[in-house]
């Protein structure tokens, strides 16, 4: 190994640049590495690739429903999630209830 005390700056750099790139080399073969693997223990057991990418898939969730709308103003919903708006906060405030609010 190389004193480093005895190289510049220059090649200290090139030798750092070197060194990522190895990383990244070393790294790109454990991957391909793994993913021969995976795709093996799959082959033996009968798998397609489009059996794999369902463990990758990711569920959707669909928008909530609102339920409550400010009386004033039909536009303003809210589905009850998250934090009260501001004219939840205003109609509680007066005395209202979630339940007046209700659609």
């Amino acid at each position: 190994m190389n004193n480093l005390e005895s190289l510049s700056l220059k090649e200290l750099k090139q030798l750092q640049k070197d060194v990522d790139a190895a990383i990244t080399e070393f790294k790109d073969r454990e991957r391909k590495k793994a993913l021969a693997e995976v795709e093996a223990f799959a082959k033996e057991r009968g798998l397609s690739p489009s059996d794999l990418s369902e463990l990758t898939s990711k569920r959707t969730r669909k928008a909530a429903v609102p339920k409550y709308a400010n009386p004033a103003d039909d536009s303003q919903t809210w589905t009850g999630r998250g934090r009260r708006p501001r004219w939840i906060e205003a109609a509680l405030a007066e005395g209202k209830s979630l339940e007046d609010m209700t659609i």
